[in-house]
């Protein structure tokens, strides 16, 4: 088994819950009430506290391979010259210092926040596929990697728990808070797509036996989608396409504005500690 294999499918995991991480992050102190401040902040937590974990593994992968297996693994300048200069590579390296077009995470969680209701139905997207992603997950041959995903499906169950009653909150309350939960499951679902369509990462993480299928995936899916939606007295949302790219570093300008104000200290100060 390939350890670049390994270390690219894990940077993969961790950008997509740090980014979603980071933009619910965004609603601490601006929730439409001091509950759901306080939930969405926790949500926002687990995502980040899992990222950490794939981050650490994915830097213990990399301070462990040869030097000529890492000499290009990243565009990113700075992160690239700490790595030839053999210097010891942290979680914190891996966040902060890879620029946009090295990060894998897939579209619909860089999107921006929008009012509650775009927030409420990326979250439904998203948490409800990595339910499905960390279950299978569990069954790698990559025993860290099973381990993490076993931890976060705890987590995720209540994510998928606390985004599903909002869109039943809102799909069955006013005529206004119905209209804007439609409009935000229809623009949000063009990028749900992309999570199911296997990049070359995935298919070498699948082949190898430590990575998801996640196309066989997308049935499922389908179907936990649509009796929720239904519950909510919604109609499914449907596209013309779907949008693609991020997984394979092509990402929306949404993303480049967020890590420069996400990286901003560490790039203004390199090596600070507080």
């Amino acid at each position: 088994m390939s350890s670049i294999t390994t270390l690219k499918y894990t940077l993969q995991l961790a950008d997509n819950v740090l980014i979603m991480g980071q933009r619910l992050a965004a609603w601490c102190g601006k929730g439409p009430v001091l509950e759901q401040d306080i939930a969405l902040t926790n949500i926002s937590l687990d995502q980040i506290g899992q990222a950490r974990s794939l981050y650490q593994y994915a830097a213990l992968i990399i301070n462990n391979m040869p030097a000529a297996d890492k000499a290009h693994l990243f565009n990113a300048p700075l992160l690239q010259e700490k790595i030839n200069n053999q210097h010891t590579i942290t979680e914190d390296d891996l966040a902060y210092l890879r620029d946009a077009w090295d990060f894998r995470n897939c579209l619909l969680v860089e999107q921006e926040n929008g009012d509650w209701a775009y927030t409420v139905a990326r979250s439904f997207f998203f948490d409800r596929f990595q339910y499905l992603l960390y279950a299978a997950l569990q069954k790698s041959m990559d025993s860290t990697l099973a381990a993490i995903a076993e931890k976060s499906l705890k987590e995720v169950q209540y994510h998928i728990k606390w985004a599903s009653e909002w869109v039943i909150r809102l799909g069955d309350g006013t005529a206004i808070s119905k209209e804007k939960m439609q409009q935000a499951l229809q623009a949000r679902w063009e990028y749900t797509g992309e999570l199911f369509a296997m990049n070359a990462i995935e298919q070498a993480a699948m082949q190898a036996n430590i990575g998801v299928d996640v196309s066989s995936l997308q049935q499922a899916y389908q179907q936990q989608i649509e009796a929720i939606v239904n519950e909510a007295s919604l109609q499914m949302p449907t596209a013309a396409w779907m949008q693609t790219g991020g997984k394979n570093g092509v990402h929306t300008e949404h993303l480049g504005y967020m890590l420069a104000e996400m990286q901003y200290l560490q790039r203004a100060y390199p090596n600070m500690e507080w």
